[in-house]
């Protein structure tokens, strides 16, 4: 299926990194729905199955808009970790900014011929517990999917703790590249500083849109758990959570992305009946 692609750079008011992406659509007339994508800490808009799960989102109508955390650790080329300086500065306030910023271009039409009627938003991992706080925060958002999701932000352990309260950056390994990923001190005090807002339970309990949790039960780097703690927060009948029997963080996809799993196929058939149902 052929599909448009559009790329586009958004620069933040405060000098911050340029924050970039695209949006995929079927060619032709504006789409009417847009459902944005968020990867997850250490992922970026291009590992593995996020643009076949772009592509297949916007095959079937919705524009696909997915982007780099300018935070991310990803450089310019869209491809290297090459830009660790910036992912030490990383923080979940500043992703949650980030993901306002982009919702917010995209419902005012500046990524998109027109303005869209409804708003979906999907987030994996970090991703998704970052997406949980947005569409709290955000009317425009009108359904949102969550795939391997967490439920909290404070999931570090004592030792990595003490590391940032005595000011000094936790090097966490990148088992794909080889490479120590730095994490600053500021990303431990902004979840001092905004605990209340970082809470993502809470904020599950305040969701009043459709909500699909996807989690697999067999995960082995976010508990299922997470998956049941939000069904259980969320408070309202539109929230449904689907486990995938045997599906692990990832759902069997790998970087460079080799194809579908049975497992990623359930995630993303329940994905996309979603964002049609809801969307549309």
């Amino acid at each position: 299926m052929r599909l448009s692609l559009t790329r586009w750079e958004l620069r933040p008011r405060d000098g911050s990194p340029p924050i970039r992406g695209e949006v995929r659509s079927l060619p032709g007339a504006a789409p009417e729905t847009a459902v944005v994508i968020c990867h997850g800490f250490k992922g970026f808009k291009d590992w593995g199955f996020f643009p076949a799960l772009a592509r297949t989102i916007a095959g079937r109508g919705h524009a696909a808009v997915s982007f780099n955390f300018s935070r991310s650790g990803i450089g310019a080329d869209g491809v290297d970790f090459s830009a660790l300086d910036l992912f030490r500065e990383n923080t979940h306030s500043r992703n949650l900014e980030e993901i306002h910023m982009v919702t917010r271009a995209v419902a005012e039409g500046e990524l998109l011929p027109q303005p869209p009627h409804r708003i979906g938003l999907f987030g994996h991992s970090r991703g998704g517990g970052e997406a949980i706080l947005a569409a709290a925060e955000n009317p425009r958002v009108d359904a949102l999917v969550t795939w391997a999701a967490i439920a909290r932000v404070e999931r570090w352990s004592e030792a990595q703790i003490a590391v940032w309260e005595r000011g000094e950056t936790l090097e966490i390994a990148n088992a794909r590249t080889g490479q120590q990923m730095p994490m600053g001190p500021g990303f431990w005090e902004d979840i001092r500083q905004n605990r209340e807002r970082l809470e993502i339970l809470r904020a599950a309990g305040s969701l009043r849109i459709p909500w699909l949790i996807v989690h697999g039960a067999e995960d082995e780097s976010v508990s299922a758990d997470d998956g049941r703690a939000l069904r259980e927060a969320a408070r309202h009948d539109e929230a449904e959570l689907r486990l995938i029997p045997g599906a692990g963080h990832t759902f069997g996809a790998v970087h460079p992305f080799a194809g579908q799993t049975p497992e990623l196929r359930q995630a993303t058939d329940a994905t996309l009946d979603w964002f049609d149902s809801f969307l549309k």
